[in-house]
């Protein structure tokens, strides 16, 4: 179900953003910069400040987990149900180490969020489909560098390397 190209967009995307609701059905979206895809049916995100999401998973596992790569502006919906694995969990070790190696000493991790897969469906800007031929890959990203004022890598490297105070590494 997790497929290695939403292995791909999972592994390029800065953040994932999960769907929660209450008992009452409010919902709550929450960006989660520590999360990764663990196998091919469970995703796992990491409760370092997640108490409302967490609160909302223990009263209904209904969720949703998207993630989009920016530039491109591709992406996928992982639509299941998540449980809440506490630290003293005796399973905890074996789904908070990909997140471990992620947060590293800096975030303590409270619990891990254990997403069960039941559906992915693709997440894609609306131009792929209104002007598919004229719209590609590289010309959204171009776009989007220029909108969000990005240098292109080998810019950002060498501006880098040019003043150590600047600093284009990956939030995690």
């Amino acid at each position: 179900m997790l497929s290695p190209e939403v292995l791909e967009y999972a592994t390029r995307s800065v953040l994932c953003w999960l769907a929660t609701s209450d008992e009452a059905g409010q919902p709550n979206v929450s960006p989660k910069e520590i999360f990764a895809v663990f196998d091919s049916t469970h995703i796992v995100i990491a409760n370092i400040a997640s108490p409302k999401s967490v609160r909302n998973v223990l009263v209904n596992p209904r969720v949703c987990v998207s993630f989009v790569d920016v530039f491109v502006q591709k992406g996928f919906k992982v639509i299941g149900t998540a449980r809440n694995v506490s630290r003293s969990a005796n399973d905890f070790p074996l789904w908070s180490a990909p997140l471990e190696a992620k947060a590293g000493p800096r975030f303590p991790i409270h619990s891990v969020l254990v997403v069960q897969a039941a559906a992915v469906e693709p997440i894609l800007a609306p131009s792929y489909r209104l002007y598919p031929g004229e719209v590609t890959e590289q010309s959204q990203v171009a776009a989007a560098m220029q909108n969000y004022g990005v240098m292109p890598r080998s810019d950002a490297s060498e501006k880098t390397a040019m003043n150590p105070m600047h600093s284009t590494g990956p939030s995690q």
